[in-house]
């Protein structure tokens, strides 16, 4: 029995070690290089070119802390889990039994001894089951580019929450600023209105700006109370429970990265990488569900005692050795319908790869045309608010003179004062537009396992 059983086994094991896993060619041809690119390293925590100890801290404190990067580790652990349940299908079975009766008469006390083990045992001739091992194991490696692609998005939404915050400090500073202009502004209207050099409407119109810029205050406030909230909740605090650090100064922004090839980011990218994990996977399903289809071999084995006397259980043992042999004949084309459906699964999933690789090219183009063009905003913009400072106090002179009338002083007021908060929101709209480049060229980073904690 043993001389039939060993080649069986060896045929089995062959059969289920030669299933290979694909590489699969990429589905589009891209371009070589992006429209665009720099000198500056590009880093793993590429939030470190800013050069910013509090936003450091706040991204640390998030990848151990955020409650929904740690919901993705605990997908990971179900994906491995399930992994190793599908592997189990490639080890022996084994079950034991034991049984221990007895019936008492008047005379007499009969005892029913049994201890029993089988084992079973599938050959995987067509690797039906290396397949769908390795169809979990790809599953696995998604999973876990799913987790970076987590992180990243999780440090990208720091970053950019965190220069809002400082933006919004900006404007507030800029706003009190503007307050205490526009009040002197409101005394010396009425200095002159008693003086019968100005009208009551000058006063009113004055006095009325003054309020809009006093009413922006207020909601620049909460937006600064919404935006340290979210931050807390980021780092997985609740509101109100951290200390933001006072920071009221915009970075400069960096030289440009290193964009590279194309070739480099479909390397790096976790969407990327996941989506090609996710095409080889259903590709190996598809070998599966064709094995399906094929015989199944399986190879039972049991071992039974049975005594009424415990000590001669051990030396009454029945071995019995069993083959079985399942032949599909007649299914309703389940089985072909079933390789259908997992050849359908495997070309959506080879046109979201391909998507994905034409997304990651157009969000790094998009962010380095917009990068470039909020550049010459700015700039544009710094240019602008020179020239209405200069008009505005040339204009307010004139006024006092009595050369003009006091609608050119509220109008060059309005449009400094509007040109600069512009200022600010330009500003802060590059830095968004850099960390939309870095967010589209990142790759992984070491990561702790945030589930941990």
């Amino acid at each position: 029995m043993r001389k039939a059983i060993y080649p069986i086994l060896a045929l089995g094991l062959l059969s289920a070690c030669s299933v290979t896993v694909k590489d699969i060619p990429t589905p589009i041809t891209l371009p070589p290089k992006f429209s665009a690119t720099g000198q500056a390293k590009l880093f793993d925590k590429w939030w470190l070119a800013f050069n910013d100890t509090a936003l450091n801290q706040l991204c640390e404190q998030a990848l151990t802390g955020n409650f929904s990067l740690m919901a993705a580790f605990n997908r990971l652990d179900q994906a491995k889990a399930i992994a190793k349940k599908t592997g189990a299908d490639l080890i022996p079975q084994v079950n034991g039994n034991v049984l221990a009766s007895g019936v008492s008469t008047d005379s007499a006390r009969n005892n029913d001894f049994a201890l029993g083990l089988a084992a079973s045992y599938e050959l995987d001739l067509w690797g039906r089951i290396r397949s769908a091992v390795n169809a979990a194991k790809l599953d696995v490696n998604a999973t876990e580019e799913d987790v970076f692609s987590a992180a990243i998005s999780l440090t990208a939404e720091i970053t950019t929450t965190w220069y809002q915050l400082v933006e919004q400090r900006q404007q507030l500073k800029l706003l009190d600023q503007q307050i205490e202009i526009n009040r002197n502004n409101v005394t010396l209207i009425m200095v002159r209105f008693k003086g019968a050099q100005a009208t009551a409407a000058d006063v009113f119109q004055q006095q009325q700006l003054l309020e809009s810029v006093i009413g922006s205050r207020y909601i620049v406030i909460s937006s600064i109370t919404v935006l340290e909230n979210q931050l807390a909740v980021l780092t997985g605090k609740p509101p109100g429970t951290i200390t933001v650090p006072i920071v009221d100064e915009l970075p400069a922004v960096s030289p440009l990265p290193e964009t590279g090839l194309t070739l480099d980011l479909m390397q790096r990218r976790p969407d990327i990488r996941k989506a090609y994990f996710t095409v080889q996977a259903a590709d190996q399903r598809i070998a599966s569900a064709i094995a399906d289809r094929f015989p199944k071999l399986s190879l039972s084995v049991s071992v039974e005692g049975n005594s009424p006397d415990l000590q001669a259980l051990l030396n009454n043992w029945l071995a019995t050795v069993a083959g079985n042999l399942v032949l599909p004949i007649i299914d309703g084309r389940r089985r072909v319908a079933e390789v259908e459906r997992n050849r359908a699964v495997s070309a959506e999933a080879l046109n979201n790869y391909a998507s994905s690789l034409l997304n990651a090219v157009q969000e790094v183009e998009n962010a380095l045309v917009q990068e470039r063009q909020q550049r010459l905003l700015v700039t544009n913009l710094e240019r602008q608010v020179q020239l209405a400072r200069q008009a505005s106090s040339m204009i307010r002179l004139r006024y006092i003179n009595g050369a003009i009338d006091f609608l050119r002083v509220l109008s060059a007021v309005l449009s400094q004062q509007s040109l600069e908060r512009s200022l600010l929101q330009a500003q802060v709209q590059l830095i968004e537009y850099r960390i939309n480049l870095y967010r589209a060229l990142a790759g992984k980073f070491p990561l702790a396992d945030a589930s941990t904690h």
